[in-house]
């Protein structure tokens, strides 16, 4: 394989992108890019892999395991490996020091390898990540395709930026005035820790997957891939295609495997204490974020978990394009992204406008129908909710209706290609800030379309309770809209003191709930909802450690 002739040139920009934050990605966003054939391909492809078995030739399989249902309607039919975790761990080990001497350089560029293969099957990953998570199929192509494998690859850049900051070796001479200088060989390698476990989440199981699972291949480390039980599919054809990689490039192919799970046996927490298991990467819920990070103490533990995403709506100088950019952000996607806004406050004085001032009710009526009139159109709207991904997310929906004046009712919105899609349009409830009965509902996360328009005092009351949401309950995004030099500035120290990615005055294209990989980090790892950022050179040097030998010159 010629790897180095092949990929060093995009292993070299990816470290140039992650030093000047510019804009840049070698994965195509469009479709039509992928060639004229490559649509149909995908979906057969994808089609074929319906009511099969996924055989991988892993290890310790002793028994198989299924039973995904696509958000849209369909039984995938799939049944995966399980593995026999006391056969499976030790195999995995095997292939360790072949992929320690290999060096940081070449398994960067085995890494890279495995993602222009994904890179080059998007349309079928797109189908895959589509009908496990719910998203709409041009959604999935992107962030679960371009963007993920951008996100992959950002992560094997800055594996190899903090693996390569020590030489290999160093002459070391100490002067010892008349007496023959002391003089040491001092050579220096990087070595994983352990085997890392990959917790897979539903709702974005690439994107949010392969920073995990490449930082951690990049620096030495074999990857069990534990998916989540309703989202399998994208993370085991990540797996088959890491697998055919790593046995070309002549490496164990058991560097990377998977550990699909039966229905209800929670192997995920059986895994994460065992002794052999030295890096976890999980995102999902906050209560089991929180057993990991006290319970795996023999691991390294790396969590995006919950939070309550804040929007402080001060002023702005763009009343329509504020209106259209939030509309959009609570709709992308029916609102299942950790990033989406949940709470926006407003001061019950309102606000100014370059059309004029706004009272409260009006900035709450005005945010409705800008939802409103971007959902409008069914066609328009099923492109852009997507399916709710399961029941929980639907019963939180229903419930937030009875949670104070509704503004914005959600509607039902049938999708004409899969009949049983549950598709619904975001709720946006009115709540009165001031009210203890109302701090309790906006306090706690509710993760799905659903967003409360808070009646604040003042926006100093505001400021005050953005910065105590993200103290107590973690924010991945904050964002806000403000005329005044002093606001912005006070909503910036804030962040910058509680840790939380800001976005100010968003009017165009670019929204609070997306962020670009090699440019925007996601999450800061500094606050409740995150102990970690994607992607920074924390994310990624705590997986290795370097090991010195010193030998007598």
């Amino acid at each position: 394989m010629q790897l180095t002739e092949t990929h060093r040139p995009t292993l070299d920009q990816a470290l140039e992108a992650i030093r000047t934050r510019a804009y840049w990605s070698p994965h195509p966003e469009h479709p039509k890019a992928y060639g004229d054939s490559a649509p149909a391909d995908g979906l057969a492809a994808f089609e074929a892999l319906r009511g099969s078995r996924f055989e991988l030739d892993q290890p310790g399989t002793d028994d198989w395991t299924g039973g995904e249902v696509s958000p849209y309607g369909p039984e995938l039919g799939i049944e995966y490996p399980h593995p026999d975790l006391d056969v499976l761990l030790p195999a995995m080990r095997a292939g360790m020091g072949a992929w320690r001497e290999a060096g940081p350089e070449m398994r960067a560029l085995v890494c890279v390898e495995i993602l222009s293969r994904i890179s080059a099957r998007t349309h079928e990953f797109a189908h895959a990540v589509m009908h496990t998570s719910g998203q709409a199929f041009m959604m999935a192509f992107q962030a679960g395709g371009p963007h993920a494998q951008d996100r992959g690859l950002e992560a094997v850049a800055y594996a190899y930026a903090e693996q390569t900051r020590t030489p290999t070796a160093a002459e070391w001479s100490k002067p010892q005035g008349k007496r023959d200088p002391l003089e040491l060989r001092k050579t220096f390698t990087t070595a994983g820790r352990g085997i890392a476990l990959l917790i897979g989440c539903n709702t974005f199981p690439t994107w949010n997957g392969y920073p995990g699972l490449f930082a951690s291949l990049a620096t030495g480390n074999p990857v069990l891939v534990k998916p989540h039980p309703r989202a399998v599919l994208p993370l085991a054809l990540t797996v088959r295609v890491a697998r055919e990689v790593l046995s070309e490039a002549g490496f164990d192919p058991n560097l990377v495997c998977l550990a699909a799970e039966r229905p209800g046996e929670g192997i995920a927490k059986t895994l994460a204490v065992r002794p052999e298991i030295k890096i976890i990467d999980y995102t999902g819920s906050t209560g089991f974020g929180d057993w990991l990070e006290a319970n795996a103490r023999q691991a390294q533990v790396y969590t995006e978990k919950a939070g309550v995403n804040t929007v402080v709506i001060d002023s702005t100088d763009n009343y329509k394009g504020m209106l259209s950019n939030l509309a959009f952000s609570l709709s992308l996607y029916s609102g299942q992204m950790c990033t989406t806004p949940q709470n926006l406050l407003i001061s019950r004085d309102g606000i100014t406008t370059d059309v004029g001032p706004k009272s409260y009710d009006e900035v709450v009526a005005d945010i409705a129908a800008s939802v409103g009139g971007l959902l409008g159109d069914d066609a328009r709207a099923n492109a852009l909710l997507g399916a709710l991904v399961n029941p929980d997310v639907k019963g939180r929906l229903e419930a937030a209706s009875g949670l104070g004046e509704v503004a914005l009712p959600s509607r039902k919105i049938t999708n004409p290609d899969f009949p049983d899609a549950v598709v619904r349009t975001p709720v946006v409830v009115k709540l009165d800030g001031a009210k203890p009965d109302a701090e309790s509902v906006y306090l706690s996360e509710c993760f799905g379309p659903v967003s409360f328009a808070v009646a604040v005092d003042s926006t100093a009351d505001a400021l005050e309770l953005l910065r105590r949401t993200v103290r107590d309950k973690g924010a991945m995004t904050v964002g806000a809209y403000t005329t005044s030099t002093e606001t912005e500035r006070a909503i910036e120290d804030i962040c910058l003191e509680e840790s939380a990615q800001l976005s100010l005055n968003l009017t165009g294209g670019v929204y609070v709930n997306q962020t670009a990989a090699f440019s925007d980090f996601h999450g800061s790892g500094g606050n409740p909802a995150a102990n970690a950022a994607l992607c920074d050179g924390a994310f990624v040097s705590n997986r290795f450690r370097v090991v010195e030998v010193r030998r007598q010159a």
